[in-house]
C-alpha cells in the first residue's frame, strides 16, 4: 500500500532509500530543536515548551508535506524570523510574547487565506526579486550577529560602538572553536554538518568543564502549557497600529523564505516542470499549516528547509521521506534534557552558517541599477545594524519607489510596492512617537 500510495517503483526508489533519506534530512536540520527555544528563550518563553512546540510542529507540517503533497520537503520553525520574533518584536519594540505569538497566528490566517485564493504568487511578484535577496541576505547578516553577540565574540564598545569582545574568555573561545569546526564540516560537505558541528561543540564544552553534564538524556516530554494557546490570550492586544508591521513582516519574511527554499530545492531535485512545481498548491498548504500549528503550539513561523536537499542527495524522491523525517521529529521530543548543555556558544556556529548561506543571496541583485541597488544595500545595512529586520525591509521599501520616482521610473513600480511602502512609512512614524 506504502509502495503504491508514493509510487516508490516509479520514482525508483525504495522504503529503505526513503528511510535512510529521512534520517539524513532529520539529523541536517536538528539542530533547530535546540536553536530554537536558545533564541525564543532570549524573549522570556520557557524553553522545554518551545523545544516541545518546534519538534510538534516539524513532525506534523512535514509528515503532511509527505503525505499531502507528496514532496520530499522537510517544514519546522526558520532561523531568522525567529530572530525577529525574540530580538525585534520582543525585545526592541517592548511586545509581549504572547502578542507576538497572535501576531504569527494572524499573519498564519492571512497566509492561509492567500495560499487558498492563490493571491499570494501576485503579492509575491509585486516585489522586485533584488528586493527579496536583499532582505534574505540581510537576515542572514543579521542572525550571525546575533550568534557572534550571544556567543562572546563581539560586544558593545564605547568608543567605536561595537568591537570584539575578551576572546581569551571561556564563552569566546568555545564559540569559536565551534564556528571553526562547523564551517570545516560544512566545507567537506558532511551531511549533517551543523548537528554535528553542536554536538562536537557541546562535548568539548563539557570536556573543558565549561558547560555542566545533563542529569540525564532522555525524559518525559516536556509541558506545551507554558506556550500552547497563548497565541488566542495574546489576541486581545494584536489590533495595534505598532503590531501592523510587524505582521507585515512575518507574513513577507515567510513568504520570501519559504519560496526561495522550496524553488531551491526543486531544481536541485529535478522536480520542475516547465520551470513550475507540479503540486505547488499542496506543497504551500503544508507550509501555511505549519504557521498555523505553530503559532498555536508556541513558537516562530515555519519554513520549508534548505536542508531537505541532504535527504534528497541521499536517494529520497517522495513523500514517504517526509513522513520518516517527521516521524523521527516525534522520537526526538524525549531528548528534551540536552537543552541544558546547548548554550549560546553551542548554538552560535549554527547560526553563522546559516547566515553565509542566507548571505549568498546578495549575488543576486543588480548592483548596477542604482535605484534598486541602493534601496537593497540600505535593507541589508539597516538590519544588523539597527538589530531589527522589520526596520531594515521599512527602510529599503520606502527607499525604493523614492529612487525609482526620482529616475522617472514610477511607473514600473507595482502599486502593491506604493501600498507597502506607505504601510511602513506610518510604521517608522509611529514607532518614532512611541519612543518619544
Amino acid at each position: 500500500m506504502i509502495e503504491r500510495y508514493f509510487d516508490l517503483r516509479g520514482n525508483k526508489t525504495s522504503v529503505r532509500t526513503e528511510f535512510v533519506a529521512g534520517l539524513t534530512t532529520f539529523v541536517s536540520m536538528a539542530y533547530i530543536l535546540f536553536v530554537n527555544p536558545s533564541v525564543l528563550g532570549a524573549a522570556g518563553m520557557e524553553k522545554g515548551a518551545v523545544f516541545v512546540a518546534t519538534g510538534l510542529i516539524a513532525a506534523i507540517a512535514t509528515i503532511f508535506m509527505g503525505v499531502y503533497a507528496k514532496y520530499p520537503f522537510a517544514i519546522a520553525p526558520g532561523l531568522g524570523i525567529n530572530a525577529f520574533f525574540a530580538y525585534s518584536v520582543v525585545i526592541g519594540m517592548g511586545i509581549r510574547w504572547q502578542t507576538a505569538l497572535s501576531g504569527v497566528f494572524v499573519a498564519g490566517v492571512i497566509f492561509y487565506i492567500l495560499t487558498v485564493t492563490k493571491i499570494r504568487e501576485k503579492i509575491i511578484n509585486a516585489i522586485p526579486a533584488d528586493l527579496k535577496s536583499a532582505i534574505a541576505g540581510g537576515i542572514g547578516l543579521f542572525i550571525a550577529m546575533i550568534g557572534l553577540v550571544d556567543g562572546g565574540v563581539i560586544t558593545a564598545n564605547k568608543s567605536t560602538i561595537i568591537g570584539l569582545g575578551n576572546l581569551a574568555s571561556p564563552a569566546a573561545l568555545l564559540t569559536i572553536f565551534g564556528i571553526l569546526v562547523t564551517l570545516s564540516l560544512f566545507a567537506r560537505n558532511l551531511p549533517g554538518a551543523i548537528f554535528i558541528g553542536l554536538l562536537v561543540t557541546a562535548l568539548t564544552g563539557i570536556a573543558t568543564g565549561f558547560i555542566p553534564l545533563p542529569h540525564q538524556l532522555i525524559s518525559t516530554v516536556p509541558s506545551l502549557k507554558p506556550t500552547f494557546g497563548q497565541a488566542f490570550i495574546g489576541l486581545k492586544d494584536v489590533w495595534t497600529p505598532q503590531m501592523v508591521p510587524v505582521i507585515l513582516t512575518f507574513l513577507l519574511v515567510a513568504f520570501f523564505d519559504t519560496a526561495g527554499s522550496l524553488i531551491g530545492i526543486a531544481k536541485q531535485a529535478g522536480f520542475l516542470v516547465n520551470n513550475e512545481l507540479p503540486r505547488a498548491g499542496r506543497t504551500l498548504m503544508a507550509d501555511s499549516i505549519g504557521m498555523l500549528g505553530g503559532a498555536i503550539l508556541g513558537t516562530s513561523p515555519t519554513t520549508a528547509f534548505i536542508e531537505s536537499s541532504t535527504g534528497i542527495a541521499m536517494g529520497g524522491r517522495t513523500g514517504l521521506t517526509s513522513v520518516f523525517t517527521g516521524l523521527f521529529f516525534i522520537l526526538s521530543l524525549f531528548f528534551s534534557p540536552l537543552l541544558t548543555v546547548v548554550t549560546s556558544q553551542v548554538t552560535a556556529p549554527a547560526l553563522v552558517v546559516v547566515g553565509i548561506l542566507m548571505a549568498s543571496n546578495l549575488a543576486d541583485i543588480n548592483w548596477q541599477n542604482f535605484p534598486i541597488a541602493s534601496a537593497a544595500f540600505i535593507t541589508i545595512l539597516a538590519m544588523p545594524l539597527t538589530y531589527s529586520i522589520s526596520d531594515g525591509i521599512s527602510l529599503g521599501f520606502i527607499i525604493y519607489p523614492i529612487m525609482m520616482i526620482v529616475t522617472g521610473k514610477a511607473k514600473k513600480v507595482h502599486p502593491i510596492m506604493y501600498v507597502l511602502a506607505t504601510v511602513f512609512i506610518l510604521f517608522m512614524v509611529i514607532l518614532q512617537i512611541g519612543t518619544k
